[in-house]
């Protein structure tokens, strides 16, 4: 998926003014995602994503750390200076997206190493079958 399309499906299921403010809540989402998985695991992910959201799943963090949904959604709002109820709308927009523009065996492996209770923020489940993207 190309970067203006992605930033638009996030701008418009994140209801954001503009395609700047999808891209810093992407990029905060993808931060934070990067902090929780493996080094390969972001590393696979950013393959799968327009510059320069991949920047964001690049940067070295050295082993990833535990923690749940709620620390998930706060770290999110830390980065975007939002309140934890609007960092769990911001990250169901960036999430959802990502699940369309990534292959269905890279969401899997996604879902696999987040906790579990984020696998909603991904949108509604998509058949196996199902290509994400052309």
């Amino acid at each position: 998926m190309r970067l203006d399309e992605f930033l638009t499906r996030v701008r418009d299921r994140g209801e954001f003014h503009s395609d700047d403010e999808a891209e810093q809540v992407t990029t905060a989402v993808l931060w934070v995602i990067a902090s929780r998985v493996p080094p390969e695991a972001a590393a696979a992910l950013a393959a799968d994503l327009p510059a320069p959201l991949d920047d964001a799943l690049r940067l070295e963090r050295g082993r990833p750390e535990t923690f749940g949904r709620d620390e998930f959604l706060r770290r999110v709002a830390q980065q975007t200076g939002a309140r934890p109820r609007t960092a769990e709308w911001d990250a169901g927009a960036v999430l959802a997206t990502l699940a369309e523009a990534v292959p269905r065996a890279r969401v899997d492996q996604l879902l696999a190493q987040l906790p579990a209770d984020c696998a909603d923020l991904f949108g509604a489940p998509v058949p196996h079958g199902e290509r994400r993207h052309p």
